[in-house]
């Protein structure tokens, strides 16, 4: 077991849950065999899921009973504080107790939050603690965050996030040295609003982070950055516009591949090829985002996250581990 990442899983969070959450759990299984899945929730829905399985290793399988759920529109901190015996409250104590090296969920954004600060904690030395999505782009991935933690961060906080971005892509996605830059309204250094103003030249002077400036909204798609940082207003608008107008564009080609005899011979020739490059820009294929700055590894899928996305969110946990991220955070974070 010492070579195994162990990923506690809240089965009962989300819109697909726990039906989606355990088809998850069950392919990362099969796919992997260095994961070790803890399910947490309602054990007997759990269990009348995994009924339909026939097989998968049931040796690297564990089920941990907690009676109650966290909804999506509940009051996030109410939520955390009044149901200790939730899912997600479980699996985030499983965690802080070192019973576990993350914690997956699709639920409440909200109470995820609040209950990977209160329940995990925040490593020594964090502010705040970003919600940090991989975003698909033309050259790979990027990393935005905040993409919907801290709406009302400060330039430290900023600054933090991009050293803390820095340290992922670096370890976990194997970028060297990556590119650092600020979402801006332009280019230029004496642009944007007070949040940028301000931060800009902090980061300038930053020195373990590659900072090459300002990106344009317009920009990100083109993958010429690495890690992009906002505050969480600005980031979670991006990230919602780039899911929906993927999601528009790739209805749209389908719409005019199909609207004649002639572009139906044309779309079942490019087909493959035209699969291939929409599968790069579908988001479920880059697991979920992590919060970063906490003590272990927490992760947000999305709450109508499918199989696919939660198995990658799993799998995603086991660089993370491996590389000691939050020791690394932990370690520049002293520095300071």
């Amino acid at each position: 077991m010492s070579g195994m990442t162990k990923v506690c899983v809240d089965a009962m969070g989300g819109d697909n849950a726990p039906g989606e959450i355990v088809r998850g759990a069950v392919d990362v299984l099969n796919r992997n065999d260095n994961i070790f899945v803890i399910l947490v929730g309602r054990t007997e829905a759990i269990e009348q899921e995994l009924l339909k399985y026939d097989s998968f290793p049931k040796d690297r399988m564990q089920l941990v009973d907690a009676t109650e759920v966290i909804e999506t529109a509940e009051h996030p901190v109410n939520a955390i504080k009044k149901k200790k015996d939730s899912s997600m409250v479980v699996g985030l104590k499983m965690l802080k107790d070192h019973e576990a090296d993350a914690f997956v969920s699709a639920g409440n954004s909200g109470a995820l939050l609040v209950g990977g600060q209160l329940v995990a904690g925040r490593i020594p030395g964090v502010s705040r603690a970003p919600f940090a999505p991989l975003i698909p782009t033309e050259k790979g991935v990027s990393l935005l965050l905040d993409c919907g933690a801290n709406v009302d961060a400060r330039s430290d906080h900023l600054v933090q996030f991009a050293r803390m971005g820095s340290i992922y892509m670096e370890h976990v996605i194997g970028v060297k040295n990556p590119k650092v830059a600020i979402v801006n309204i332009g280019a230029e250094e004496e642009k944007g609003n007070a949040l940028v103003k301000e931060t800009f030249p902090l980061l300038k002077e930053c020195p373990d982070i590659n900072f090459v400036g300002s990106v344009e909204a317009r920009d990100i798609p083109k993958g010429d950055v690495d890690v992009i940082v906002c505050e969480a207003f600005v980031g979670n608008v991006i990230l919602k516009l780039y899911e929906g107008l993927a999601g528009t564009l790739i209805r749209v080609i389908k719409k005019g591949l199909l609207s004649t005899l002639i572009s139906k011979i044309g779309a079942a020739m490019a087909l493959p090829a035209l699969k291939k490059t929409l599968k790069t820009f579908d988001a479920s294929e880059y697991g979920g985002a992590p919060l970063l700055g906490l003590n272990g590894l927490v992760v947000k899928a999305h709450g109508s996250a499918s199989a696919k996305e939660i198995s990658i969110a799993i799998e995603q946990c086991v660089a993370f581990k491996e590389q000691n991220i939050s020791e690394k955070i932990e370690k520049a974070l002293k520095t300071e």
